[in-house]
């Protein structure tokens, strides 16, 4: 009997101590994801109050944005402080217009963003937050441009491919160029389009040396710049600068031996320096009015001779481009 009841003491006191055993572990089982959620950074226990209407001081610039992109060219910004912070909380956020609300961007939470352009006109700022969750500066929005130049429809990519029937041309007006515009001859001969060539002989008919001295003969000249303002056409040559008056002079259109064909887009000189051309001619795969991305320019005096020359054609990129922009515009077509 005296047993028995030690057995059962026993048995009491196990019971008891592997209860208590069990209601410590599942208290820190409790603690344990109450510790792990309280970590966790969620929208709902994270607000970042009216998105639309920040009470923060623009004093972050936003560097890196593109001229303008091709549909899935890579977006790649950086947000810029013109005062130094201990702040390291950032968030980005984009909307489709003006009218939109904006959203923020998941996953770009430092000062460096990376998209896919894929709408245009997007709008996209960032936001530097306090340590209390409060917006401490934003940046003025920046919009993604897209401009596919030929674009995704089958007749604009027959058009620019040189195909195309008369009664689609339409007269053009100088401003269609205005611009200040830069020569891409100094990048082939330092040898910044190389990769250029190199992609064109991947499919082409030439090799990569052949296309680079195909363009050398097509690129070269020494109107290393020029600008088109108010009709006015000026152009910088050997440090010098001369400057006219251009008015349209209607268009031609030309059939090219490869059976496609493009159109000239014809100006003449109504007053201005003795050194500039009478005539100066654009081609720029274009055949209505929109604004020029980049052109091929002939000018002579001589209206139709310029209109036999398919050897030499100067190309001009906006001035602001550097070569690594020239490069992207280059390969995407």
């Amino acid at each position: 009997m005296k047993k028995l009841l030690i057995g059962l003491s026993s048995l009491v006191v196990l019971s008891t101590y592997l209860t208590a055993c069990q209601g410590t572990k599942e208290k820190e089982q409790v603690n344990g994801i109450e510790k792990e959620e309280s970590e966790v950074h969620t929208d709902e226990d994270h607000s970042h109050g009216d998105t639309n209407n920040f009470e923060a001081p623009e004093k972050i610039n936003i560097e890196g944005v593109a001229d303008h992109y091709h549909t899935g060219d890579a977006i790649e910004l950086t947000a810029e402080l013109d005062e130094e912070t201990d702040y390291d909380h950032w968030h980005w956020y984009s909307r489709e217009n003006a009218d939109e609300e904006w959203e923020v961007v998941s996953g770009q939470e430092t000062d460096t963003f990376t998209g896919e352009a894929t709408i245009d006109g997007l709008e996209i700022k960032a936001v530097l937050f306090d340590h209390d969750h409060k917006p401490h500066v934003q940046s003025a929005p920046v919009k993604v441009v897209i401009d596919d130049h030929h674009g995704h429809d089958e007749e604009s990519r027959q058009i620019y491919q040189g195909y195309f029937e008369d009664s689609q041309v339409e007269d053009r007006e100088l401003s269609d160029w205005e611009g200040d515009w830069q020569s891409v001859y100094p990048y082939l001969l330092s040898g910044d389009l190389d990769e250029v060539f190199e992609h064109k002989a991947e499919d082409g008919d030439k090799t990569a040396d052949e296309y680079k001295q195909y363009y050398t003969v097509g690129y070269e000249t020494d109107v290393d710049r020029i600008i088109i303002e108010d009709n006015i056409v000026t152009f910088f040559e050997n440090d010098n600068e001369y400057a006219g008056e251009y008015e349209s002079d209607g268009y031609e259109i030309l059939t090219y031996e490869a059976g496609n064909r493009g159109v000239r887009f014809i100006f003449k000189l109504v007053d201005g320096s003795d050194e500039m051309p009478q005539y100066i001619q654009f081609s720029d795969h274009n055949i209505y009015p929109v604004d020029s991305h980049h052109f091929h320019l002939y000018w002579g005096d001589d209206r139709e001779a310029l209109l036999d020359e398919v050897t030499n054609w100067p190309t001009y990129y906006p001035s602001e481009l550097d070569k690594d922009g020239i490069v992207r515009d280059m390969l995407a077509h």
